[in-house]
């Protein structure tokens, strides 16, 4: 029941938002160097109009598509920068990203949704914004169209020539069993702090998981962490080996709200990663805060996600622009042949 009326309110805000006008909140978090906010009103004045309308379409039939939106965002950046090398196939130098671990329950819908905003942006603007962006933008999109915060997002992007090595794949993004201090120290290597990192965390409020991914807390022994009434009910959906999914977020699974935080305080999160941000000393008080005040945890969200989207981006003449976000041009026989004819980008985009 909980579920249903999770999705009935958070269909409802596709409409509302639709009537409604809410200023987009504009982090004070300092920009790097040659990405702007207005980085594409001149080159494509339409495009978080293209995109916004586009994802509203895709959420009114799958209001779940939102959480792998933000996820692959979260896995594009945590890596080697928010770049757009999660969306690259691979090749002969080797599995791209998406083939390591961490990345393997990535929602195949999601790389479908930023190919099919690529050649709606194309079609208005001609290719002048980066896979890079659009990642950046429809992360953004998923979390207000989903009842978040509505928020600016620095452009400017380019998009990466290469794609990480399984090895570093696995080496940047810390695994649900991770504990607390391990996420902490993980994260500070990308000048991401507690407060940053508890924000960040929230963005479970939304999706699902395998159950794959939390058994090692149900079987052979509970995690005493654990409430034993959400392990049982747990175990009853995820029986030994089992394949199945649960919600992320046991309240309202398919809102972007603060309820992630108040499973917490009831030892209701479903990962090590999540329930230890309670548990931990150094970061239960903004647990707490974030539970208690939710429209605090949006303004800490906000900033966290707006340092997390410059992460080591390319920007200027670095990378390029892709035609195609699964291939570099130069691996792109269609867009090569087709620029060779007769290109009409400029080529301060190239």
């Amino acid at each position: 029941m909980a579920s249903s009326i999770s999705l009935l309110l958070a269909l409802s805000l596709l409409f509302i938002s639709s009537d409604l006008y809410v200023a987009a909140v504009r982090s004070n978090v300092p920009l790097v160097k040659d990405l702007s906010w207005n980085f594409h009103h001149s080159s494509c004045p339409n495009l978080e109009t293209i995109v916004r309308k586009h994802l509203k379409k895709v959420f009114k039939e799958d209001v779940g598509q939102a959480a792998g939106l933000l996820r692959l965002h979260f896995h594009d950046c945590f890596v080697q920068g928010c770049d757009g090398s999660v969306l690259l196939d691979g090749s002969a130098s080797g599995p791209s990203e998406q083939q390591a671990p961490p990345n393997l329950s990535l929602r195949s819908k999601a790389f479908e949704i930023i190919d099919d905003l690529r050649k709606l942006v194309d079609d208005k603007c001609g290719r002048v914004v980066s896979c890079a962006d659009l990642t950046a933008i429809a992360a953004r999109d998923a979390v207000h169209l989903s009842g978040g915060p509505d928020y600016e997002v620095p452009l400017g992007r380019r998009d990466g020539l290469n794609f990480a090595t399984t090895e570093a794949t696995l080496a940047n993004l810390p695994a649900p069993s991770s504990n607390a201090d391990a996420i902490l120290a993980s994260l500070a290597t990308k000048n991401l702090d507690a407060t940053d990192v508890v924000a960040l965390s929230g963005g479970h409020t939304i999706g699902i998981s395998h159950c794959s991914s939390f058994s090692d807390r149900l079987y052979p022994t509970e995690d005493p962490t654990m409430d034993e009434d959400f392990a049982k009910d747990l175990k009853y959906n995820c029986p030994p080996n089992s394949n199945n999914t649960t919600d992320q977020d046991v309240r309202t699974p398919n809102l972007f709200d603060n309820n992630y935080f108040v499973d917490l305080i009831f030892r209701q999160g479903l990962f090590t990663s999540d329930q230890d941000l309670f548990t931990n000393k150094k970061t239960r008080e903004i647990v707490k805060s974030f539970a208690l005040d939710q429209k605090l945890f949006f303004e800490k969200f906000v900033n966290a996600m707006t340092k997390m989207g410059q992460l080591s981006v390319l920007v200027g003449n670095q990378g390029e622009i892709r035609a195609n976000c699964s291939l570099r041009n130069s691996d792109n026989h269609s867009y090569l042949k087709s620029n060779a004819a007769d290109s009409d980008e400029p080529k301060s985009e190239l």
